[in-house]
C-alpha cells in the first residue's frame, strides 16, 4: 500500500506544478495587442508610453479602461504623477470577453493587485463609451 501512496504524492505534486497562470488568456492577448508599446513587463516606453506595471491610472480610471482598450486614447493622462500625450489606438475587433481577459491579467500582473473585472462590467463600461 505505501508505494500507492508515494505514488499518489507524486501525482499531486507534479499536477500541482503544472498549473498555469488563471490570467494566461489575458497575458497572450496582451502579449500581441499591448506589449509592443506597454513592454512584455509592463513598464511601458519611457516619456512616450505610460507603464502600467504600478500604474495608479488603472485604479483612478478602472470604468473607463474597457472603452481606451476598445476605442483608444486620445487625450493626455496622467500616470504616477508624469503626464503622456501620445495617442492610443484602440483595438474594435476586441470581444468583450478578450477585454476581460487582458484587463485581469494587467490588473494583476507586474505586482498589481487591482481586482478582477466581470464580464458584466466590461459590457456595461462598453456600453457607455459608443
Amino acid at each position: 500500500m505505501r508505494p500507492y501512496l508515494l505514488f499518489v504524492f507524486v501525482a499531486i505534486f507534479a499536477l500541482a506544478g503544472c498549473e498555469q497562470s488563471p490570467y494566461r488568456d489575458g497575458e497572450a492577448l496582451y502579449k500581441a495587442q499591448c506589449a509592443n508599446c506597454h513592454m512584455d513587463d509592463g513598464r511601458g516606453l519611457g516619456a512616450l508610453m505610460p507603464p502600467l506595471a504600478g500604474a495608479d491610472y488603472l485604479k483612478k480610471e478602472r470604468a473607463q479602461l474597457p472603452c481606451i482598450l476598445m476605442f483608444g486614447l486620445a487625450d493626455t493622462i496622467v500616470v504616477n504623477g508624469q503626464t503622456y500625450g501620445e495617442k492610443m489606438p484602440g483595438v474594435p475587433t476586441l470581444t468583450a470577453v478578450e477585454i476581460t481577459n487582458i484587463l485581469n491579467y494587467v490588473n494583476n500582473a507586474w505586482g498589481n493587485q487591482n481586482g478582477v473585472f466581470t464580464l458584466e462590467e466590461v459590457r456595461k463600461s462598453l456600453e457607455t463609451c459608443k
